[in-house]
């Protein structure tokens, strides 16, 4: 895509984007030209960060596989649903349990108007999608769709894959992480991954800050404990707070140094 004809209503194919940026380092072509060039700058300066959003996506499909195959999830709430690629949440979970119902949320038209197109549910599940933005969680939980497709009455799986650090300010994730769990029941799980700073040299964190104070990158590292502090309350499934790559990983998998990859990860029960 590289003519603003093709934009939806509401987009500025100008202003590079998270999901479309996110769609062009997993080999999509549902992206325009300014988030190519912010996918590139960015991988100048971090090398391996296709690496890491490779290993982002195939956590998603093993996390929801779990939920689906293991932890008895029939709902799911998929909050940056990013642009769909293969084996999206639906699918995955649908595989194991064909009547699982899905729902989608996202900031980005044209994120939408592909969803809408593309994210068919089984026939005996249900997808549906929401125009919403996660820094709002009250606007999400009290969207007629959601409580038409999903009984609240009942556990949710909550998927917040690699979301939550577009949200800035220290401590500013936490809140929004709790009024929506706040609005699950007991036996709901809370997936989420985040980008890191920890495994960096000196160097490259001081970079990335450089770059957050000038505007050139919109995601907001955390540390490890203040993501941990993300599951305060629930109880996290084995093997707890790791990155993305080493959660219960597919077997002979090769694992990237964790520098390669900069993402935490961890599923937590509310009890």
């Amino acid at each position: 895509m590289d003519h603003t004809s093709a934009a939806p209503a509401g987009l500025d194919p100008t202003v590079p984007h998270p999901a479309r940026r996110y769609n062009y380092w997993l080999g999509g072509k549902d992206n325009f030209a300014a988030d190519r060039a912010s996918g590139d700058e960015l991988q100048k300066l971090f090398p391996k960060v296709r690496l890491g959003a490779l290993a982002n996506r195939a956590l998603l499909q093993r996390a929801t596989r779990f939920l689906a195959a293991e932890a008895g999830i029939r709902q799911f709430l998929d909050i940056g649903t990013g642009l769909p690629t293969a084996d999206n949440t639906h699918e995955v979970a649908q595989r194991v349990t064909p009547d699982a119902r899905i729902v989608y949320v996202d900031n980005d038209p044209l994120v939408m108007v592909h969803a809408r197109a593309l994210l068919n549910s089984s026939p005996e599940g249900r997808t549906a999608y929401i125009e919403a933005d996660l820094n709002r969680p009250a606007d999400i939980l009290e969207h007629p769709t959601l409580r038409e497709t999903l009984d609240l009455d009942q556990p949710v799986g909550l998927m917040l894959i690699a979301v939550l650090h577009f949200i800035h300010r220290d401590g500013a994730a936490q809140p929004i992480v709790r009024q929506l769990l706040d609005a699950l029941p007991s036996g709901s799980y809370l997936v989420a991954t985040h980008a890191t700073s920890d495994f960096g040299t000196p160097e490259q964190q001081k970079l990335y800050q450089q770059l957050i104070a000038q505007g050139k990158s919109d995601v907001w590292t955390r540390p490890k404990d203040e993501f941990a502090a993300l599951f305060d309350g629930l109880e996290l499934v084995e093997p707890g707070v790791v990155p993305a790559s080493e959660w219960r990983p597919e077997p002979g998998a090769e694992i990237p140094a964790r520098s390669d990859i900069n993402i935490w990860t961890a599923v937590g029960r509310k009890p």
